[in-house]
């Protein structure tokens, strides 16, 4: 095959280098050549790359690395804790305090403690410049890669290999803290690991020890101070209430509210005697002046009464004895008969004196009521007058216990805290579950996985070197292509016809260019991208606008893939040719009720896809304006080969909206000549379709 360029110059191909295919791919046969014919230095840069790096990795120093585990859980008895804390929850530990406490494991003030006691500074591993100060890292230092060890101080160099030597982690989904440490020595690495995880457990009790003495020493300052104040504000009260005359009686009330309420109870008691004492009066000489007989308590509490009435008893006995002998005119019989009148007289008469008796004592217990009620009146108006007083006495009693109760509880924090640091009641938020040991392998470096990278590495660059100088070296896949010497250009792409020019006032316009859907459909595949999308309009409703979007999309179909989208939301048809009628479409999609994926459904007849209106209900314009249908046509623009609107009616939509979705517009009318097919034309020209051509429908096809 000879490859020939656009000025039909013949070009003989390069031994040794990938052929072209036809569309411009690469020969892979002829790429697996190419590398066999050079695998002897492939080989052998592979093999040199591997050698460097045993060598490389066998002149390192080995590090050993021991790891130690720490656990982050609150260790604190519940029944030394302070009493403010006791129902608080602190067994949970959140991610955040788990980073937290890795930043305590590295801090330098916890660093600087390990480097100390294990004599870091004094091994030539840690600080460098007691071996002498290496060139290379001088030469870095100058050249400001890294920093030159002579011009930084002992410490900091020890600091540097130890971070260097250092890693600190958390495992994941727990509150464990790894703690690794590499060294040359193994022994020093589980010494240092172990080191760091004890002196991390011996500063976070330290601190609470510290903040717990230290809270100690500001409530004793406290404590004194609050002394005095409440020593002050009960002083003030007491003064003040010997100033105003205010005393307190036994229930702890102002003695002018004691005799209130004291008197207020007499006058009780008296008001209530005294209708006692009228009403049993009124009920006593009642009973008399009615000649019934008296039967009262107070009459039966009467000595006299008693005696009358046992006589009157004997009397009426003795009569009824006599009756039974004697007839009634006898002596005897009347003799008893005027000793019971008698005592019935004299009964009528003392009940009339114990009467006069309840009513004087009726008096004088109004007499007292009356005293009473003059009484309350004085005290009344002097407790009006220390009302004020009072007052003010309760707001320094208030104040006064204010200060006392807040020393109370500063003395009950006091007591806890003095107990907490007597007894180093504070063990620290962590500890040791796994404890660091030396290694018997070294960490690092990996000699075998280190070895077997570079090898890969090399025997990859040195393919990669070898197929891009081969594929650089093929002639350009832009050249045409022929059989032997008759090489051939592609054939030319026919361009759509372009639009007339709009006639002059007062000259007969020419008729409009007329083309069918096969030559439609040619002249979008020879376009290029130019063609990859085109809008389907009708002049007017029912010309047969979605019939040949559909024609056309099937058209374009035999050869490409061409995606059918339906923008005509005053009359949406091209669900009824879907696999999935009910399938939600653009107006879903615009609402955010539907995925992209969701709205995409084929053709019954045909390797068209479908994207339908959906139910646009009375959303069709909010729906065209909305600027997602420029995103969801680019999408589908890179997803198909094709891409073919139908938007329906011109009379019905506003078509300036649909002219930057695709620019190539198809022109459906049943009459090319009518006035209106000019007019609707003219009207897509201004909206900003730059290339439209003119299809003649049918009203048969509107209705198929």
């Amino acid at each position: 095959m000879l490859f020939r360029n656009k000025s039909k110059v013949a070009v003989p191909p390069t031994p040794a280098v990938v052929s072209a295919a036809i569309a411009g791919e690469p020969d892979l046969r002829g790429l697996g050549r190419v590398l066999w014919q050079k695998k002897t230095k492939i080989l052998g840069f592979t093999l040199l790359a591997a050698a460097f790096a045993f060598l490389v990795v066998n002149a390192i120093t080995p590090r050993y690395r021991s790891e130690s585990r720490l656990l982050l859980d609150t260790r604190e008895n519940v029944f030394l804790r302070a009493e403010a804390d006791k129902g608080v929850d602190r067994g949970t530990v959140d991610p955040e305090a788990v980073t937290s406490q890795i930043q305590l494991v590295l801090s330098r003030d916890l660093a600087r403690d390990v480097i100390n006691k294990e004599k870091l500074s004094d091994k030539p591993e840690f600080d460098t410049n007691l071996n002498g100060i290496p060139a290379l890292r001088t030469l870095l230092g100058l050249l400001g890669i890294g920093r030159d060890p002579s011009t930084m101080s002992r410490e900091e160099r020890t600091m540097e290999s130890y971070y260097d030597r250092l890693s600190v982690s958390a495992v994941e989904k727990s509150r464990v803290i790894m703690i690794d440490f590499s060294s040359a020595d193994p022994e020093l690495a589980a010494r240092v690991a172990n080191t760091i995880a004890e002196m991390y457990l011996g500063v976070q009790q330290a601190v609470k020890q510290d903040q717990t003495r230290a809270a100690g020493n500001w409530l004793a300052g406290e404590i004194d101070k609050m002394r005095t104040k409440v020593a002050d504000a009960e002083a003030n009260v007491e003064a003040y209430r010997v100033k105003s005359n205010l005393f307190v009686g036994s229930n702890n009330s102002s003695l002018p509210n004691q005799q209130l309420t004291e008197i207020n109870s007499q006058i009780a008691v008296a008001r209530g005697q005294k209708a006692d004492l009228e009403a049993r009066a009124r009920q006593l000489r009642d009973l008399v002046r009615s000649g019934k007989p008296v039967e009262s308590s107070d009459i039966a509490n009467s000595d006299s009464m008693r005696r009358l009435v046992d006589q009157r008893v004997a009397f009426r006995s003795q009569l009824a004895e006599q009756s039974s002998t004697l007839l009634d005119q006898h002596p005897r019989i009347k003799e008893l008969r005027a000793q019971i009148a008698e005592l019935d007289h004299q009964i009528l008469s003392e009940g009339e004196r114990l009467a006069r008796q309840l009513d004087n004592d009726a008096a004088v217990a109004g007499n007292r009521l009356e005293s009473l009620t003059a009484s309350i009146d004085q005290v009344k108006k002097l407790a009006s007058q220390t009302n004020e007083q009072d007052v003010q006495l309760r707001a320094l009693e208030r104040e006064a216990k204010t200060q006392r109760d807040l020393l109370e509880s500063y003395l009950a924090k006091y007591r806890e805290a003095s107990a907490r640091d007597s007894i180093i009641a504070a063990p620290p938020e962590a500890r040791i579950i796994s404890r660091a040991t030396p290694a018997t392998k070294p960490a690092y470096p990996k000699k075998l996985p280190t070895v077997l990278i570079a090898a890969f590495a090399a025997f990859a660059l040195s393919a990669g070197f070898t197929v891009t100088g081969a594929l650089l070296a093929s002639p350009p896949a832009s050249y045409s292509y022929g059989y032997g010497a008759a090489a051939f250009e592609p054939p030319p792409m026919p361009r759509m016809a372009s639009p007339p020019l709009a006639p002059a006032a007062g000259i007969a316009a020419a008729p409009l260019p007329v083309s069918t859907v096969e030559q439609i459909a040619r002249g979008l595949r020879h376009a290029g991208e130019a063609g990859r999308r085109v809008t389907v309009v009708g002049t007017m409703r029912n010309v047969g606008t979605t019939y040949a979007a559909i024609t056309l999309a099937r058209a374009l179909a035999h050869a490409a893939n061409v995606v059918l989208v339906d923008l005509a939301f005053g009359a949406p048809n091209l669900s009824v040719i879907s696999t999935d009628p009910k399938a939600p479409g653009i107006a879903e999609l615009v609402r955010g009720s539907a995925s992209f994926g969701d709205i995409i459904t084929r053709d019954q007849y045909s390797n068209v896809h479908l994207v339908a209106a959906g139910n646009v209900g009375n959303d069709g314009a909010l729906i065209a304006a909305s600027p997602a249908l420029a995103t969801v046509i680019e999408a589908l623009t890179h997803s198909y080969n094709h891409v073919v609107i139908d938007i329906g009616s011109a009379a019905d939509i506003a078509v300036e909206r649909f002219a930057s979705l695709a620019t190539h517009a198809v022109l459906v009318a049943v009459d090319p000549t009518h006035p209106a097919t000019k007019a609707a034309r003219e009207r897509l020209m201004m909206a900003g379709f730059a290339d439209i051509t003119l299809l003649v429908g049918r009203v048969q096809s509107a209705a198929a």
